[in-house]
Parts: structure tokens; sequence; C-alpha cells
């Protein structure tokens, strides 16, 4: 049966390159002069999921850069959370008095944005989002956080359309094993589940197994911006083809469950077929991520097949261009990519080593 690859976009991959080195955000002439007031606020020093506050603000501005958004929508990624919200207690502004503050380094506009994607409910935006409770125009009505009788406030089918997309970045930037044990189903949490009794799951980072619904979800994101008070608004995100394809709650499951079993050993060591089998299965559900993809081109070429490697590691290079951040949290985007450009090269030269000691000495000649 053919395997759903995705053909490798050169000028995608070019721009994914080119966000590598975190030094891209330094040369940005937008995104630059932000960040020593961000930094000197201690983000690097605050633990957030799996990484630092610094790591996530960096890495959820990194995916909308790759997605080629406005300006204004890069800096709500940059800067979405400095507000605190209801997800995070993490506070960098306070927003009784540092609005100004914020205004004079941002603009108003943007700011505005930052402020009320900070203040509004998230869990219910993402609810209505998934349940296409839009008014004919794209736009929403919203409730704002705190106590009950809650405010509301009308979003604009570009603030809409904004968040939609900045809440796809934040979520593939964060989300795995820990989160998804914590915050099962979100946005819709059980919040009477104890600690105490569910000790187990609260320990962090626990396995750092991928998310097993997270992908569907974001699919299911990424179809809504087609709604015709949205789809011109914003460049679409190039994830799903271009958010035009999806991905089941089942599939998301069974896909990521396979590609765990390999990465944990869990099927026959001596002989290659059943793992190749097993994750040839996770990419048909879900041919969306890269990682089981990377995996497969690794068993591909220790089973003499070049041509085979290659393809699936074209197509793995395709999914982490497309993201900008990793689905399997146990190493960085960027290593991700690094490795699966060793396969291709490997790949395309035959040069995979016989002996297993010679893998430590396998650099990118390219």
């Amino acid at each position: 049966m053919t395997l759903p690859w995705q053909r490798l976009d050169g000028e995608l991959f070019h721009r994914a390159k080119a966000l590598l080195e975190e030094s891209w955000i330094t040369q940005d002439p937008q995104l630059a002069p932000v960040l020593p007031v961000v930094l000197e606020r201690g983000v690097g020093q605050d633990w957030h999921k799996a990484g630092t506050f610094r790591h996530h603000l960096y890495g959820v501005a990194r995916s909308l850069a790759l997605w080629q958004q406005p300006h204004d929508v890069q800096l709500v990624g940059l800067l979405h959370s400095v507000y605190g919200n209801a997800f995070v207690d993490l506070v960098k502004f306070d927003a009784r008095t540092e609005r100004a503050r914020l205004q004079e380094l941002v603009g108003e506009e943007t700011e505005h944005l930052v402020h009320l994607f900070c203040t509004m409910s998230r869990s219910q935006f993402i609810n209505k989002v998934l349940e296409r409770d839009f008014d004919d125009d794209g736009s929403m009505l919203l409730e704002l956080n705190g106590p009950a009788p809650r405010e509301t406030v009308r979003l604009s089918p570009r603030e809409v359309a904004c968040f939609i997309i900045v809440s796809m970045a934040d979520t593939i930037e964060q989300w795995f094993s820990w989160q998804e044990e914590i915050y099962s189903r979100s946005p819709n949490v059980d919040t009477s589940r104890k600690q105490a009794v569910h000790w187990a799951a609260s320990l962090w980072p626990g396995p750092m197994r991928p998310p097993s619904r997270k992908i569907s979800q974001l699919s299911q994101l990424g179809l809504a911006l087609a709604h015709p008070g949205l789809c011109e608004l914003l460049p679409i995100p190039p994830v799903f083809e271009r958010c035009t394809r999806s991905v089941s709650k089942q599939d998301d499951a069974a896909a990521t469950s396979l590609y765990w079993s390999v990465i944990q050993l869990d099927q026959p060591l001596v002989d290659l077929d059943v793992t190749t089998s097993v994750l040839e299965q996770a990419v048909r559900l879900n041919p969306w991520v890269g990682e089981p993809q990377m995996v497969l081109a690794q068993v591909y070429l220790s089973a003499g097949r070049q041509d085979d490697a290659a393809v699936a590691a074209r197509s793995a290079l395709q999914c982490f261009s497309s993201w900008g951040n990793a689905w399997d949290k146990r190493v960085q985007w960027d290593a991700w990519i690094a490795w699966t450009r060793i396969l291709l090269q490997s790949a395309e030269e035959g040069t995979w080593p016989d002996r297993l000691d010679k893998l430590n000495n396998l650099a990118l000649m390219q």
C-alpha cells in the first residue's frame, strides 16, 4: 500500500533552515527591539512545560514567522502570555499599570491583541472554534476571564483568525504527555481530579511521549480557517496541506501509540519487518508529523532500502518545515531536522555505516 508521503517544498525548507539558528529573532527588525524588554523580565528562568518560558515564547514566534504571518501576529506569539492567563500564573507585565509600556514598545493595536489574548476565555474560544460557533462574518462573542457574571467581548474576524493561528503555534510548541495527563481532554478539563490521587501522572516531565489527541484537534482548528469570513485575512499555515485536511481522534491516538511502541523497543528487535510495518501504519494514520517518518527512514537505511529512506526523510523534512516545532519533545526541533538531513544525505550517497560505532562519526556535508 502506498504511503502518504509529503513532497518537500524547497522554498518552505529554505525558510525553515533560516530559523534553525536562534539568532534569527535578533535580526528581525520588528521582533528584535522587543527582546531586551522581555528577557529582562526573567523569562529564561521560568519553567514552562517542556522547557523555559523563553524557549516557549521563541518557539511560538518561530512557527508564526515560518508561517509568514504579519509582524503584529508574530508579536502576539512572542508576547502571548506576558499578562498571564487562565492557564498559567506567569505575569511578566502588570496589566493594571504597564499596558502603556507595552503600547510604546509594539503599538496600541498590537498591545490590544496581546491583552485580549491574555484576558479572554481561551477554553471557550477553542470550544467555539471547534464547534464552528462563528457569526456569519467570522466574528465571535466571547467571555473574558474572571468571576461570574463575566464580561463579554466581540472578537473581530481578523482577531478570530489571528487567535486560531496563534493557538495552533502555542499548542504545537508545548504539548506532550505530561500536559496531556494533567490537562486531560483539554479544553474541557475535569477540574475535580486531585493531585494526590493522580500523583503518578503529575511527575514531571514524565515519559515525554508525544500527545495522543492534539494533532486531531489542531487539524480541526486549521479547517476552521476556511470560514468565508476568515479565509483571506491572514496567511494559511502550511500544515495539514494548508489546513485542508484533518486527522480523526482515533487515528491520532493509534498513530502515537504505534510510534511510541517502536521508541520504547516494544517490538521484535532482531528483524526489522515488524517495526517497519508498525511505523508505516503510524504514517498512514497520521502523515502530518515528521518524527515517525524520520525513524522509518533510519529503519529503511538499516534494511538497505536507500531509495525508500530518501523518500521518507524528505517527507519528514517537509513536516518539520511545516510546523516549526517538534511533535516529539524529547529533543528540540532543530535536532530533529539535523538528524533527518543526515539520514537523507546517507540515503542519497549510499554512505550509511555498517559498523554501529561509526554512527557517532556522522556529519552533514552539504
